[in-house]
């Protein structure tokens, strides 16, 4: 399948329909995904990344069938992660010399990856490639994920390929933001940004920034993933400033494991308090290791605080809580806010612990946690409750 983005342009990539985890098995991937590649047919012929390996023969077969591979006069490599530079040994193997524009940090990415010297070409801010009555204009973005990712502007059509960037995994046909549910659109955009590239929020306004300065008309965005933005692009980069500027809503978020329902008791009696303290917040409950953790990282990053419980367990806590708090560890969350619970037969560490692994993540601690020895009784209860009131007024 190929379509007319706009003009000269074309969408030349892979939709994934069936795709339900990415890199490796760390991302969930509910609504599929796309490898957005595309074509530009102008006096010059380029072609702007490829598809995910598995797809490669796919791919170029797909692809011949748009255009004799030896008229693509340049590939352009704007990130070298294998779901975007999949394709390209064995499209080289095809035209080998056939030139490759992609960052320094990209050489370097895609020299490790696939061990080939391939006619490499490397552009930083401002450098231009010329197709003839229009322009490819580089931008580098480093760490919007990888050092080694840019944009590509094309002059002309007013066209961002902004790979990663503003992308979603949400496969869907057609593929354009004015012809999809809105709604489910910016749930897969908002989880993508939370799990992938909140760490980096300080270098994405900062690069949001360096681009609108540039003063480039935008008519239209194209991510390496997803939907691409036709209407009203810029949207999408105005929702992304809001995001990278430590974002919460009106949300408190409580992250639990439990062995005996000790723990379960204790959070829906913290949620109860804090329902009594605030009726227009929003509380959600996730048990840990029943949850998607992807989606519990999105409601993370919606929320203006947080609080996790564990039982002790071996002098420690659950590994699901443990496996959650390193995703929050990584995320570097920033203005949020939290406290730890937890119940305990014997020695009782869990809050403890809990507590200490919020510091390190960045969490401003608003009180002391509370724990429960064994199941929680009448009066344990009505602690938690208490507990769940003086949080929200401690915020």
């Amino acid at each position: 399948m190929s379509f007319i983005i706009k003009n000269n342009v074309f969408w030349v990539g892979k939709v994934d329909w069936e795709l339900r985890r990415f890199h490796g098995e760390e991302l969930s991937t509910h609504r599929g995904s796309s490898y957005n590649s595309y074509l530009i047919r102008e006096e010059k012929t380029v072609l702007i990344d490829t598809v995910w390996r598995p797809y490669a023969r796919e791919f170029i077969e797909n692809l011949k069938k748009e255009i004799d591979l030896n008229e693509i006069d340049a590939i352009i490599v704007n990130h070298g992660e294998v779901d975007h530079s999949g394709a390209l040994p064995e499209l080289m193997k095809l035209i080998p010399d056939t030139p490759i524009y992609c960052t320094a940090n990209g050489v370097k990415s895609l020299k490790g990856q696939y061990h080939q010297d391939w006619n490499f070409k490397v552009v930083k801010t401002g450098d231009r490639l010329n197709l003839g009555s229009k322009e490819l204009i580089f931008i580098e973005a480093p760490m919007l994920h990888w050092p080694d990712s840019m944009f590509t502007y094309l002059t002309g059509d007013n066209i961002l390929f902004s790979n990663d960037a503003f992308g979603q995994h949400y496969a869907h046909e057609p593929m354009f933001n004015d012809q999809v549910d809105e709604c489910e659109l910016y749930q897969e955009a908002l989880k993508y940004y939370a799990n992938i590239l909140t760490p980096f929020s300080k270098m994405v306004l900062k690069k949001i920034d360096e681009v609108l300065g540039m003063d480039l008309s935008v008519s239209m965005i194209c991510p390496s993933h997803g939907i691409i933005w036709r209407k009203d692009p810029l949207q999408i980069v105005n929702t992304y400033k809001k995001w990278a500027d430590e974002y919460q809503e009106n949300q408190i978020t409580i992250l639990y494991d439990t062995m005996w329902k000790g723990t379960k008791y204790m959070a829906e009696a913290i949620a109860e308090g804090i329902r009594n303290k605030d009726k227009d917040v929003t509380i959600k409950l996730y048990r840990t290791s029943t949850s998607d953790k992807n989606d519990v990282i999105t409601e993370v990053f919606k929320s203006k605080a947080i609080l996790v419980g564990s039982p002790t367990v071996n002098n420690g806590i659950l590994t699901t809580v443990a496996g959650i708090m390193e995703e929050i560890h990584g995320m570097r969350f920033k203005g949020k806010k939290a406290a730890a619970f937890g119940c305990y037969g014997w020695s009782g560490e869990s809050m403890k612990i809990l507590t200490e692994m919020l510091e390190k993540a960045g969490f401003e601690i608003v009180q002391d946690g509370i724990r429960v020895n064994w199941s929680p009784n009448k009066e344990d209860i009505e602690r938690c409750i208490k507990f769940g009131e003086s949080f929200v007024e401690n915020l």
